[in-house]
């Protein structure tokens, strides 16, 4: 563990490990770029896959550069490689003998700096967009749980929930695989499964307990999911 009198990036291409900033463990792995501010307690532990690079910003540094540490999990290829190309430009001038060498390095590490600020700001809007659409598809989920055998649809359960079908159907596809109509129709199954498997009730009056407009639709979507039709779903059981 150590902590720099200047800000640093670590850039990670290869391998992976741990590594703890300001007392946070967390893995890394390949294109993760780990931002950690002056005076903040870091180490980390380097596999022999390893590989990467170290960008040092000074202790005069003049660039705005983020006040908390960040660690950014790069998935595109063109981030990937425009801060790797940085990195890269900025030992150049460094390793070479051109004119005025440290002031094309210094602008180069400002050019990181405005890429770590955009990349910062683009997670931070993504991690708010899949924390707000697992709130949205964990609201749908209770009030299906509440209400599944009225009949609605999903575009009912949209309206009240303030969005579109569209959307909402998109969101759940997002956070769990599944369209929001699948969702309602394997909780409305699930539960006439159990009606057919424990009680006498007429398949008639199943259907209309779930919501079903009718006992032949009720059937037709049944036999679709189940690949049976309700009466010999309950000979079978």
């Amino acid at each position: 563990m150590r902590a720099l009198a200047e800000p640093c990036l670590i850039w990670f291409t290869r391998g992976q490990g741990r590594i703890t900033v300001g007392g946070l463990t967390r893995g890394y792995g390949a294109h993760n770029a780990i931002f950690i501010p002056a005076g903040v307690m870091h180490g980390f532990d380097v596999g022999p896959q390893s590989h990467g690079s170290v960008v040092f910003f000074g202790r005069d540094c003049p660039f705005t550069l983020p006040d908390t540490p960040q660690h950014l999990r790069i998935r595109d290829a063109t981030p990937q490689a425009e801060l790797t190309g940085l990195v890269e430009a900025v030992l150049r001038e460094l390793d070479g003998s051109r004119p005025a060498g440290m002031r094309a390095a210094e602008l180069y590490l400002g050019l990181i700096g405005v890429w770590l600020e955009r990349q910062t700001v683009l997670q931070t809007n993504e991690a708010q967009s899949s924390d707000a659409a697992r709130r949205l598809v964990a609201r749908y989920s209770a009030l299906l749980e509440r209400d599944f055998r009225l009949g609605q649809g999903v575009a009912d359960y949209a309206q009240e929930l303030g969005v579109t079908p569209t959307h909402l159907t998109r969101v759940c596809r997002t956070t769990c695989g599944r369209a929001a109509l699948d969702l309602l129709q394997d909780r409305r199954l699930y539960e006439a499964r159990r009606l057919l498997a424990e009680t006498d009730a007429p398949v008639k009056e199943i259907s209309e307990t779930l919501g079903f407009t009718s006992p032949a639709y009720f059937t037709r979507a049944f036999h679709a999911r189940i690949g049976k039709t309700p009466s010999d779903f309950r000979k079978a059981g």
